[in-house]
């Protein structure tokens, strides 16, 4: 039985650092605020733990993998002008060779769309990376569905 309880406590601390070492540095979250009966903006809220950083919309080609969306098309909604967020923080990586704009701490990106179907659901992917002074993990993406109330 002492046998039995000692595998049993070195399979559970084993799993239990294991997943201690995945990292997940941003969490996401969604959100949505009618403007009118026939509009809304669709709020899509990055929080990135302190020492990352996730890379604006606007890098140029040859840098880091941009935050971008994709918005799933619906004869619900039609978008309505690009996404925008708050003006990045801009810094020249040498990894790159050049000067990237990114984003830290929170950052809230917002995609106004008109609803064509009461009640409709927008949804897309986002695609970003993450990385901090030392580091960059691979691209990630997210699906996301937000109800317009």
């Amino acid at each position: 039985m002492k046998r039995l309880t000692l595998i049993l406590t070195v399979f559970l601390f084993s799993a239990l650092s294991a997943s201690a070492q995945i990292l997940s540095p941003v969490t996401w979250s969604y959100g949505q605020k009618k403007i009118s009966k026939t509009e809304a903006v669709v709020y899509i809220k990055a929080n990135i733990q302190n020492g990352w950083h996730i890379y604006s919309q606007h890098v140029k080609p040859g840098g880091p993998i941009k935050t971008s969306f994709t918005f799933t098309p619906s004869k619900d909604y039609v978008k309505v002008g690009a996404t925008t967020a708050p003006k990045a923080k801009s810094k020249f990586e040498k990894v790159f060779d050049m000067d990237v704009t990114y984003h830290e701490g929170q950052v809230i990106f917002q995609q106004k769309v008109k609803i064509l179907k009461p009640g409709a659901t927008v949804r897309g992917k986002i695609e970003y990376m993450v990385c901090d002074a030392t580091q960059c993990l691979p691209p990630a993406e997210v699906d996301f569905a937000v109800q317009i109330k």
